[in-house]
Parts: structure tokens; C-alpha cells; sequence
């Protein structure tokens, strides 16, 4: 079965707000938080909010992208500026 493709603003639906589920994109990949008690109602520690693309700000975070292998992919994030088809970013982790 095919990934699903979420542009930004579709993506932002998936808050985790008023019983959404809480998505998140790393380098192109929509994961599901919403089971993770550190993405309770959304909200991952005060500075970070479930609905958005967090590529960037996962560089700065205190732990690296190895905790996103226990979250299911759910989609694809589509790069808007392009009208060819989204890139796909492998995330290959350990125990994968």
C-alpha cells in the first residue's frame, strides 16, 4: 500500500489537539507520536508542536533521530515548491 503524501498545510491538521493524532515529519517522513507520552495533547516537552516538519529542529535536540524508529511511518511530506514528485528521504536506523 502507498505511503500517503501530506503537504505542510494538511499536515498541520495532525496536532494532536482536541483528540487529533499527533504527526510529525523528519527529512520527508510523517511519523505517528500520538502514542508517545512525551507528545502528550501534542506538545513534545513546551517547545515543540506535533503538525509540523521538525527536521530542523531535531539537529538541536539533546537526542538524535534513532528515537523515531519506534513510531510508525505514516506518509510522505510533499515538497510544495516543486511540482514534480516529493523527494523521499530514507531514514535508515538501526533495528530497522
Amino acid at each position: 500500500m502507498p505511503l500517503h503524501t501530506f503537504t505542510r498545510q494538511e499536515l498541520a491538521h495532525y496536532d494532536g489537539r482536541d483528540g487529533a493524532p499527533a504527526y510529525i515529519a523528519y527529512l520527508g517522513q510523517v511519523y505517528d507520536v500520538s502514542r508517545s507520552y512525551h507528545w502528550r495533547n501534542g506538545d513534545h516537552w513546551v517547545r515543540h508542536q506535533a503538525g509540523a516538519d521538525l527536521t530542523a529542529d531535531l539537529a538541536q535536540a539533546p537526542h538524535g533521530a534513532e528515537n523515531l524508529r519506534s513510531f510508525p511511518v505514516v506518509g510522505i511530506l510533499s515538497d510544495e515548491s516543486n511540482d514534480g514528485p516529493p523527494p523521499i528521504a530514507r531514514l535508515d536506523l538501526p533495528g530497522r
